[in-house]
């Protein structure tokens, strides 16, 4: 029998990516259990919020684990914003946030707009907790372009000048931050013994 892994997410494009790549697990998202917590993401880096939504929740499930994460994006030229406020920064749709983003980079070069989507994991049994991070890296694009994709994908141009909205799912999954944060977990899972 696998052993279970509870996903704090219900996002069903998470869940899939995680299966595929744990594939030694299963993964329940946890509302499928009748869980329901929602943890404040008040830490001041990706992995502190990835780390305390899941040792938080790990400490409810009697020694299943859980795994969380979170991710964002950070602009270089502006140190870093928004980092952890990627969702909570400004009120309204992803291309009201986008522009706005845009617009703070107005007449700032293209080699000056670099971007960096970071995902961070934890995966605790409410003991123990081993962390993994990915990301990838390109550019702030001078406006929207694409169909493709949610979030902040039309303005993140990847370096043969495409953004993340115009190539196909199956490209962008290849490359995607979280798939490299769970190929990295992986790895960590074999030498790690937090899995009993």
């Amino acid at each position: 029998m696998q052993k279970q892994i509870i996903m704090a997410s219900g996002n069903k494009g998470k869940i899939k990516e995680a299966q595929e790549i744990l594939q030694d697990y299963e993964i329940i998202p946890m509302k499928e259990i009748g869980i329901d917590i929602d943890v404040e993401e008040d830490r001041d880096t990706f992995e502190g919020n990835a780390r305390k939504k899941a040792e938080t929740i790990a400490k409810t499930l009697n020694g299943k684990m859980c795994l969380a994460d979170d991710s964002g994006i950070q602009i270089e030229y502006l140190d870093g914003f928004p980092g952890v406020f990627t969702k909570r920064w400004h009120k309204g749709t992803d291309r009201e946030r986008n522009e706005a983003l845009i617009e703070k980079l107005n007449g700032v070069p293209h080699e000056k707009r670099k971007i960096k989507f970071v995902t961070a994991m934890a995966l605790s049994d409410g003991e123990k907790t081993i962390m993994a991070v990915g990301e990838i890296q390109g550019y702030v694009a001078e406006a929207p372009r694409g169909e493709n994709g949610f979030g902040f994908d039309e303005i993140f141009e990847l370096e043969d000048g495409r953004t993340l909205a115009e190539i196909s799912a199956e490209e962008k999954n290849q490359i995607s931050a979280r798939k490299k944060a769970l190929e990295n977990l992986k790895e960590k899972l074999k030498t790690n013994n937090i899995i009993s």
